[in-house]
């Protein structure tokens, strides 16, 4: 890496961090203001928000990441081309590729950091803040797990895997202890609906009950269940993409599919995740043609202004279609990569056009 190559990346990483700084604080500052609407139920306070904040910023950061890289290179390249920096870059002999391979580094280097943050940091933290949250908000005791949400009520401790859209519980397992702690009675249900109040309707159930002397079995088709559970107290709290990493949500989407359950939201945020550093390099491209083509008649801030049109729209095009392709259950990593790849070629047609 020569001299004005490695100019280009300490600079864009700089505008890139500050721009991350700056948007992280937007968003955090937007989360407490909903926040403080829950605070004084149960014992939210303002020690849980600013818990709940600090966990949940290593997914906000990860998910900022394309973003952050989009404002920091316009702003840097920008800035260099107004102060005639880039024209005497490429006096020096450093071709327009030559720029640009310096911005793809720096996004190589910005990949890296949000990807050992989404895989490593993110989803463990992101666990950690809901159960923090709900845990304050409704006084149950909640216990971190990767799959699931483990609660205890009493002497049961209740294993739930997956909430599905029309609020019914999947893959439930109720462990019984008796007074001498000792498992007394193991209880798994297949799927449960709520009745109202503190009545849930269990189905396909396999009971299991336990003594010194011998283990009896047995299946049934419903049962009652009177619990304190509610689905308000869980929708936030089990599996979630934002909590598994890459390789759990694989695992996750294996064992759904196994069981005959709907993986189709699981499967696209993976192929969205598996998609997430190609979108970052993307949005690096978009700012080399407004930024780098110096000498055209139009100014810095005009070409900043283009450029952040341009990559917020597609963010909002590629949420758009996130939505559809979960409404109308389209494949999953076409989905994925089809508005990030549509955006790259017009960014290397633009960026040939500037050569010209």
């Amino acid at each position: 890496m020569n001299v004005l190559t490695g100019y280009i990346v300490r600079e864009i990483l700089k505008g890139s961090f500050v721009a991350l700084l700056l948007l992280l604080t937007l968003f955090n500052l937007f989360t407490f203001s909903d926040e403080l609407k829950d605070l004084g139920k149960g014992s939210y306070g303002l020690k849980e928000i600013f818990y709940y904040l600090a966990l949940t910023s290593p997914t906000i950061l990860y998910e900022l990441t394309p973003s952050s890289a989009l404002l920091g290179s316009l702003f840097i390249l920008g800035a260099m081309g107004n102060n005639h920096e880039l024209i005497a870059m490429r006096a020096a002999g450093l071709s327009i590729f030559g720029i640009i391979r310096a911005v793809m580094i720096a996004g190589a280097i910005l990949v890296t950091v949000a990807i050992l943050i989404g895989e490593f940091v993110a989803p463990q933290a992101d666990r950690k803040a809901q159960v923090i949250k709900v845990t304050a908000q409704q006084g149950q005791i909640l216990m971190d797990a990767k799959y699931g949400l483990w609660l205890r009520e009493g002497k049961k401790f209740i294993n739930v895997r997956q909430i599905q859209k029309d609020g019914i519980l999947s893959d439930i397992s109720i462990y019984e202890l008796d007074d001498q702690h000792h498992l007394q009675q193991v209880m798994h249900a297949d799927q449960a609906h709520f009745l109202g109040g503190q009545q849930w309707k269990l189905e396909g159930i396999r009971k299991s009950k336990i003594s010194t002397e011998q283990m009896l079995t047995n299946t049934e088709k419903e049962q009652l269940w009177i619990t304190s559970v509610v689905p308000n107290l869980l929708k936030n709290t089990v599996v979630n993409p934002n909590n598994l990493s890459l390789y759990d949500l694989a695992m996750y989407i294996s064992f759904l599919k196994e069981n005959h359950q709907k993986a189709h939201s699981f499967d696209q945020a993976f192929w969205g995740r598996v998609a997430n550093p190609l979108l970052t390099f993307v949005m690096l491209l978009v700012s080399a043609p407004f930024v780098v083509g110096v000498k055209r008649g139009i100014s810095a801030g005009a070409r900043i202004m283009i450029g952040v049109v341009i990559g917020m729209g597609f963010n909002i095009i590629d949420t758009t279609v996130s939505h559809l392709g979960l409404i109308y259950n389209l494949n999953a990593p076409l989905i994925a990569f089809t508005p990030s790849l549509i955006v790259l070629a017009m960014a290397v047609f633009a960026i040939n056009r500037v050569q010209e």
